[in-house]
């Protein structure tokens, strides 16, 4: 799935550890995507001479959900910044319903401060991305490149199910160095994301993956999807939840496992096809087999035709789940989103 990508600029409401400091000027910044905030941080500290922390948007004017147009942010300065280029604002709500843990001042650092319990640094922890379903830092380590991940409590427990995969096969999921509530800290997971999803990639990832579900078929282990199926002869199992090719990487390891739900197999694939519809028979395909291979006696293609709709209720659910549980300011990522999956579940009835 492709997606157009405007150029962005930003401004930051910039908090320092004497109070509120002002904002920025609008500054351009090389990545459209709303919440990659890496490019952020890096020009905030060549502006203001400190490394800084985003903690949330605050608004946006212009772009198209999640890229481009002005979006403004609160940010939060490690030291004193150079004032020079700051000018006089309303200082930005201290507290608001749903707000998130690594959005307020503190937060972030909290966050690496933990990780260090675990690992030892040879270097800054850079914020890569944050936003009302993950803060993510990227930390060098002696270990090697380190990724620290925290979501919110309506998530799975992400530590949990890559436990429960790793169990069956630890080559899918990347290394757990540490988990706690809402966070864990995992190995780099080697390669590049699929976006792009090859028939080749598709038979690297998606019979073991079935193995692994079916090795897990059973009592549930976490909640169950909302949104019941017949089986067609195949069992609820752990399903990933947002089962695409962002969150593959072409090594094998599969990344992202906070939307991980208790349902039926078919919902995992059909996830798949609605991000990669170039090589949707390709995906069926493969997937049928491979749970012929285990349940001979099952109808998967039969699965997917019913799944094409159970998993666009599953989505419209979930995406309602976020904005029921998210602050103000950062629904824009989300508005419309129930509503358009409904949509399609109304255009496959037709």
């Amino acid at each position: 799935m492709q997606w157009e990508r405007p150029d962005r600029s930003i401004v930051a409401l910039v908090s320092t550890p004497s109070g509120f400091a002002g904002r920025t000027d609008a500054i351009p910044v090389e990545t459209p995507n709303w919440n990659h905030v890496e490019p952020i941080n890096r020009v905030l500290r060549d502006l203001l001479g400190v490394e800084t922390s985003v903690l949330r948007l605050v608004s946006t004017d212009g772009g198209v959900v999640p890229f481009g147009g002005t979006v403004t942010y609160h940010v939060e300065a490690c030291g004193e910044p150079d004032r020079t280029h700051l000018h006089p604002a309303e200082e930005p709500e201290p507290d608001a319903e749903h707000r998130l843990p690594w959005a307020r001042p503190g937060g972030p650092a909290e966050l690496v401060a933990w990780a260090d319990t675990v690992v030892t640094r040879t270097g800054p922890a850079v914020q890569t991305r944050t936003w009302n379903l993950s803060c993510v830092h990227r930390l060098p380590t002696t270990q090697g490149p380190v990724w620290l991940k925290a979501v919110p409590p309506f998530f799975a427990d992400e530590g949990s199910v890559i436990e429960m995969v790793a169990a069956h096969d630890p080559t899918l999921v990347p290394e757990l160095l540490a988990s706690a509530p809402n966070r864990v800290l995992l190995s780099e997971a080697e390669g590049g994301n699929c976006w792009r999803l090859t028939p080749e990639m598709i038979e690297k990832v998606i019979p073991r993956w079935v193995a692994v579900q079916d090795a897990l078929a059973g009592e549930p282990r976490l909640p169950a999807s909302v949104v019941p199926m017949p089986s067609f002869g195949l069992p609820d199992t752990l399903t990933h939840g947002d089962f695409h090719g962002g969150n593959w990487r072409d090594s094998g390891v599969v990344i992202d496992w906070s939307d991980a739900c208790w349902g039926h197999p078919a919902l995992d694939a059909c996830r798949l096809m609605e991000f990669h519809p170039d090589v949707q028979d390709v995906i069926g395909r493969v997937w049928s087999e491979a749970w012929r291979k285990h349940r001979p006696d099952s109808e998967p293609l039969k699965a997917l035709e019913v799944a094409r709709r159970a998993s666009r209720l599953h989505n419209a659910v979930k995406y309602q789940e976020f904005l029921d549980n998210i602050e103000e300011s950062e629904r824009v990522y989300h508005r419309g989103d129930p509503e358009a999956e409904l949509r399609a579940v109304r255009e496959l009835v037709r």
